[in-house]
């Protein structure tokens, strides 16, 4: 045995666990706000305010079916969709620019967007609820 070996499925399950646990924070501060920031950009858009509860899924209800593993596709797919939402309606300027650190400026919606859609292609390994 191999003092270190590849363990796919441990790694799966960090990178879930990573992506879902990080944005849920996220997903509370915005839940403690009662979504007014969401709201608010919503107006500007001339989007429905009931739509600014589509972020209580994205951030909070999939991040969670993602730590369980239930329906990790589905999930990681709901976050994918909301990542691209808060990209195009509040980000949109900031595609092509840096942050004060030289950073992209949505370098934190794209590490969730695109871990997202890497757990989408990749599932959710073998310690998930639900297989598919």
């Amino acid at each position: 045995m191999k003092l270190i070996e590849k363990q796919t499925d441990i790694g799966l399950l960090i990178f879930r666990v990573l992506v879902a646990g990080l944005l849920m924070f996220h997903g509370f501060g915005n839940l403690l706000g009662n979504y007014a920031f969401i709201k608010s950009m919503f107006a500007q858009w001339h989007i429905p305010e009931f739509f600014s509860y589509g972020a209580f899924i994205g951030e909070i209800v999939a991040p969670l079916l993602l730590i369980v593993g239930y329906k990790v596709r589905f999930a990681s797919l709901g976050i994918a969709l909301t990542m691209l939402v808060a990209i195009f309606t509040t980000h949109l300027n900031d595609i092509f620019s840096l942050n004060q650190f030289n950073g992209w400026a949505i370098e934190l919606q794209a590490f969730y967007l695109f871990g997202a859609i890497a757990i989408f292609f990749t599932g959710g390994g073998k310690y998930v609820l639900t297989a598919k």
